[in-house]
């Protein structure tokens, strides 16, 4: 089985839309998706720049598409301890405060810290995860312990339309990671698909390895370049990049 996890394009946060460029990019990314194989279905957030990116792929090809509310952007309001006052996304950590928390970086604990368990953290990833869990049932694996029983093996395609939040809470029940480091060390840019397959070395045993992570080819193949979206500056002096 393969899984595309797609980040919605450029957003216009303002009316849960996209930008000029991310129609563009939901458009170059449509053609790239439309060449693919054997995609049995297609999940998408309810959210509406994640809807906008896909329906260019979904008015080409027809495939089918169903609405999961789990793939919504994950929605864990936390404070920080940098600004205890405001609540915001649970990843958008200062480097120098999250580091500090070796929980952070542990699989089974980095919910634990009390601004994590104060948001319900772990529940909102439950939600997630099973709401993943109970898809890939439904397409022949089922989840036992930290691998998959490949009850109906095969090589279908399954599309998730979705966010960069949400995109490392399945990352971290797929491979087993901390969602806190994914959010902090990595960074899907929009309109872009991370690849994952199964690898079934033994009948019945699956495991899924990621052979992709925020490709943007498609965009390259245009001379389209990457919205800075997700990024913040590179360095400090940077005004021209954000700092927050």
């Amino acid at each position: 089985m393969k899984l595309l996890i797609v980040r919605h394009g450029d957003p216009d946060y303002a009316h849960d839309s996209l930008t000029e460029k991310g129609f563009r990019e939901a458009a170059y990314l449509s053609e790239r998706l439309a060449a693919l194989e054997n995609v049995r279905c297609c999940y998408v957030s309810p959210m509406g720049r994640a809807r906008d990116t896909a329906a260019p792929t979904l008015e080409k090809t027809g495939w089918p598409c169903r609405e999961m509310p789990w793939l919504r952007e994950f929605s864990a309001f936390i404070y920080r301890p940098d600004d205890p006052g405001r609540r915001n996304v649970a990843w958008d950590w200062l480097p120098q405060d999250w580091t500090a928390e070796a929980r952070f970086y542990d699989r089974d604990r980095w919910y634990e810290p009390e601004p994590m368990a104060e948001a319900h953290v772990r529940q909102e990833c439950q939600w997630v995860w099973e709401g993943l869990d109970g898809v890939l049932e439904e397409h022949g694996y089922r989840r036992d312990g930290n691998v998959y029983r490949a009850v109906a093996s095969n090589n279908d395609t399954l599309i998730f339309f979705c966010h960069f939040g949400v995109e490392c809470v399945l990352l971290n029940h797929l491979l087993g990671a901390s969602a806190m480091v994914l959010w902090n060390g990595l960074c899907a840019a929009p309109s872009s698909v991370t690849t994952l397959v199964t690898e079934e070395r033994r009948e019945g045993i699956a495991l899924f390895r990621m052979t992709g992570f925020g490709d943007i080819s498609h965009l390259y193949a245009h001379g389209e370049p990457p919205a800075f979206s997700a990024r913040f500056r590179e360095c400090y002096a940077n005004d021209w990049q954000r700092r927050d």
